[in-house]
């Protein structure tokens, strides 16, 4: 292993970011942990630059020493992509941390993930460390991924269920020995958002230098409270999500990058902070990771689904063609996507019909278009969508 650290320093790293949300996404390496999934050098230089496209601060490309292929990857995407920060994870090991460094060498900005459980049912039954041991092992991690990176960032897996003592100690001290972002990890979705608040602002509050860093959420999905908890994380302090596109990864999942992006934008009133992200790059990014993963995207996903823009119910429908307001809290341009749609079902109503007639280039007088209405609601009767030509049938 060649000699990196001098080469390898990327400067003074500024952890006082206060004006926006940092995006941290480990699609590529987080997200690639989906049962099933795995992408070639090609798909991930591909993604990767979509990432860099949307906007993202951080992308984490991989785990370099854990196989030949993850390695590069992560250099791959080190050499080609610039303006955005690329991250190794390791385990709390130098040989681990000098791997990353290696695969990060050619990056514009590079950072090295690291650390170890913080949770008593990870160091007892995974580490097998006591508490003392594990910390020492951490800070000396840390001190020694300093010297290819000032962009260090810990994580402390399992924080969700860990002693909040230990936990505050822990952060002292990988702060003191130089990391710059912490990561605290609800990895197994156990924490729902009051708790999770709690534990970032506990954090922030009782660590006497948790101003020198970035406090990191990253959040699983296991209760369906992944992106609930990670934005209660940002109502507490946070400064950085971790996140997937399309909440891809193991298990339950991670948090979905769009749905944290779109409700700090949405709810600027509440949260008074958000991300650099270009929204109207969520719905093309969403459809390239799933049709490069192979991961299906439901169709009433938040943000990205398919039917997130579209109504079939009659009450909807006629709200909506009013004012997109009534039943639509997100301008489907604003994500990417051309337009709401309105589906004609046995549930639409008169509005819903006229708007798609009208759409195709039909207008009727008041008596046609009520006996058009009577064959349509037949019609619709048995089938699940009526579409544009069985509209044309329906006029003659």
């Amino acid at each position: 292993m060649r000699d990196l650290r001098r080469r390898n320093r990327t400067g003074p790293y500024n952890p006082d970011v206060t004006d926006r949300v940092l995006v941290f996404d480990t699609t590529l390496r987080d997200g690639e942990q989906s049962p099933g999934v795995r992408l070639s050098l090609d798909e991930k230089l591909e993604i990767g630059k979509q990432l860099t496209k949307l906007g993202v601060d951080i992308i984490e490309a991989g785990f370099p020493i854990s196989s030949p292929g993850d390695f590069a990857s992560v250099n791959m995407l080190a050499k080609e992509l610039r303006g955005v920060t690329i991250c190794g994870l390791t385990r709390a090991r130098e040989k681990d941390i000098e791997v990353a460094a290696e695969a990060l060498a050619p990056a514009e900005q590079r950072r090295i993930h690291t650390g170890l459980g913080v949770s008593d049912n990870h160091l007892t039954h995974k580490l097998r460390m006591s508490r003392e041991e594990a910390l020492a092992t951490g800070v000396k991690a840390v001190k020694f991924a300093r010297q290819f990176t000032d962009d260090v960032e810990y994580f402390m897996e399992d924080s969700g269920r860990a002693d909040l003592d230990y936990v505050y100690k822990v952060v002292e001290e990988v702060i003191r020995a130089g990391a710059t972002t912490i990561n605290v990890p609800d990895t197994t979705g156990y924490t729902y958002p009051n708790e999770y608040f709690h534990l970032i602002k506990g954090i922030i509050e009782n660590v006497p230098n948790s101003d020198l860093a970035v406090f990191s959420c990253h959040c699983h999905n296991d209760l369906g409270m992944a992106t609930a908890n990670t934005l209660g994380g940002v109502m507490a302090g946070a400064r950085q999500v971790e996140v997937t596109v399309n909440g891809i990864g193991e298990r339950a999942g991670n948090t979905a990058l769009e749905e944290v992006v779109m409700a700090l934008h949405i709810r600027k009133d509440k949260f008074g902070i958000g991300t650099r992200i270009d929204t109207t790059q969520l719905l093309p990014t969403s459809r390239m990771v799933s049709r490069l993963s192979g991961m299906v995207v439901q169709r009433n996903k938040a943000v990205v689904g398919a039917n997130a823009y579209a109504h079939s119910s009659g009450i909807h429908q006629d709200g909506v063609l009013k004012e997109r307001s009534t039943y639509e809290i997100i301008d489907p341009l604003l994500v990417g996507a051309e337009k709401s749609e309105i589906i004609l079902t046995a549930r639409s109503g008169r509005a819903g019909l006229k708007h798609r007639l009208a759409e195709i280039g039909f207008a009727f007088s008041e008596d046609r278009f009520e006996e058009i209405y009577t064959d349509f609601l037949k019609l619709a009767d048995t089938k699940k969508e009526v579409d544009e030509d069985d509209l044309r049938l329906l006029v003659g």
